[in-house]
């Protein structure tokens, strides 16, 4: 089903019947307003029968009548401003497109959509124009009457005045709503029609974060950083349905966080088992994301490779070649996510999630102050890179040396997302560790990508061209480059690690 997206920008006014409009000639830039134009429009709002898309401040509705019928979904992004995706008035009136649904899905998960609310409204709405014709803003005068369907009914019905931008400045609505308070007109106290429709069922607002403090109490900072990612992954999880590549890469990065924060506060939880089950299945989530963004990571930095090279050393279909290696690849691992995405594993890890925020069930530790306890984590999560970093001396061959400067790798980045979390506690010593970490993360993500891609053109991309017939010379230079890079990556993380700081 094809969508449209858009801006809502608006202000809403409470208002009486004897309300009358000021005069909206008035305001800045606003060269005339045109005769208005009446809109019976009737709308139904669609939710979970507990309301979770109204408490995340999401609107989902179908609407018959007016100039926009069609079906909309509207998703926050400021206080007054809200993205807002269309799809056409087409099949059932009563089942959400699912171009649409899967946009919600991570707060829906496995419940039902059901109709929540239906609203009735009489709309006369002003257009005001600019100085060159242009359309300015909609001022809408609604007469609303409105039934609530869930969970048991109930009528009411209000007046209200909407401001919606169309083409005009965010400055238009400023001074708007100074004519409105000249007025005596007060902004409206509900954010939406259906908000109003809900009355007192309207549910409340989710968990708020926690501000981790220095004398504050260690959980809060564990709290605060498990709230952060999740927030991360709501947003990104539509575009991740949509094969949007950076979407993917930032909700892979705070699944990781999440599952580094639990293993480096383990401590302040007292259910081992449930902390490892929910490390677990980060692990198997942050898998899936990691295939469908390797692929593309992989593909890239081959032609990059590849482009590099003088026209004469390329022998045979060099690029086609790489290129065919990732297509099925990659739309194996996409398919392999959304069906994932879709899937009960999937939910249930979300409400988990949700529920370690919610209901934590903390140690004694936890209520010790953030200053006292984590200091010494991030002194563990040193030791556990210093560690690591001594294995990998001690290994000689090429292939251990290999495996041992991942894990060097996956430790400066456990110890990297723990010093993050402790930024609001010990800011100076966290952040200098954030860059320290993140350096030798940097340079040793280049060595092993560089290992992989040298099994890449070892394994699939040499022997299918030899297969076919083709010159593989080409690839055994590319192959000697990657082994080169790999060096390079060597020599400049044992300088990173000499000058690499430790937790005071």
């Amino acid at each position: 089903m094809d969508t449209s997206t858009g801006r809502e920008i608006e202000l809403k006014f409470d208002v009486d019947e004897q309300s009358k409009l000021p005069r909206l000639q008035d305001l800045p830039g606003v060269k005339g307003v045109e005769r208005p134009v009446e809109h019976h429009l009737e709308a139904v709002y669609f939710d979970t029968d507990t309301f979770v898309l109204a408490a995340h401040h999401i609107t989902l509705r179908r609407r018959a009548g007016g100039d926009d019928a069609g079906w909309h979904l509207k998703l926050p992004v400021t206080a007054s401003e809200r993205r807002e995706i269309h799809a056409p008035l087409t099949g059932s009136s009563t089942t959400v497109p699912e171009s649409l649904a899967r946009l919600v899905r991570v707060h829906v998960r496995d419940r039902p959509l059901v109709a929540i609310a239906l609203l009735r409204t009489r709309r006369i709405v002003h257009r005001l124009r600019g100085v060159d014709g242009e359309a300015l803003a909609d001022v809408c005068d609604d007469r609303v009457e409105a039934d609530r369907l869930q969970p048991e009914p109930q009528h009411s019905s209000w007046r209200e005045w909407e401001i919606e931008l169309v083409d005009g400045p965010l400055a238009l609505l400023d001074a708007s709503q100074e004519l409105m308070a000249t007025a005596g007109i007060r902004p409206s106290g509900h954010a939406s029609k259906l908000g109003r429709a809900l009355g007192d069922r309207f549910p409340a607002e989710p968990t708020a974060a926690p501000v981790p403090t220095p004398s504050g109490a260690a959980a809060s900072v564990l709290l605060a950083y498990v709230h952060e990612q999740l927030r991360v992954i709501a947003e990104h999880d539509p575009g991740v349905r949509q094969n949007d590549v950076d979407a993917v890469h930032k909700m892979r990065v705070a699944t990781r966080r999440l599952r580094s924060a639990l293993a480096t506060y383990s401590p302040l939880l007292s259910d081992e088992a449930d902390t490892e089950r929910l490390r677990d299945e980060l692990r198997w989530l942050a898998g899936l994301l990691g295939i469908a963004r390797d692929e593309h990571v992989q593909e890239d930095r081959l032609l990059k490779l590849i482009a590099t090279e003088p026209a004469e050393l390329l022998l045979g279909p060099v690029v086609q070649r790489v290129s065919s290696q990732f297509d099925a690849l990659t739309e194996n691992a996409e398919h392999n996510l959304a069906a994932a995405l879709d899937g009960i594993r999937y939910f249930r890890l979300l409400d988990d999630l949700d529920t370690l925020l919610s209901a934590p069930r903390f140690t004694n530790l936890a209520y010790r102050s953030a200053r006292k306890v984590v200091p010494e984590l991030l002194e563990q999560e040193w030791k556990r890179v210093r560690s690591a970093v001594r294995v990998a001396a001690q290994a000689s061959e090429p292939h251990p040396h290999d495996l041992a400067l991942h894990e060097v790798r996956k430790a400066a980045k456990r110890l990297r997302y723990a010093a993050e979390t402790a930024l609001p506690v010990q800011r100076k010593t966290a952040k200098r560790l954030v860059s320290d970490a993140q350096k030798v993360q940097i340079i040793l993500g280049e060595h092993q990508d560089s290992v992989v891609a040298r099994e890449l053109l070892l394994e699939r991309v040499t022997v299918a061209a030899f297969l076919n017939g083709e010159n593989t010379f080409s690839y055994g230079r590319l192959h000697a480059r990657e082994q080169q890079r790999a060096a390079d990556a060597v020599a400049r993380f044992h300088l990173a690690w000499k000058a690499f700081s430790r937790p005071e």
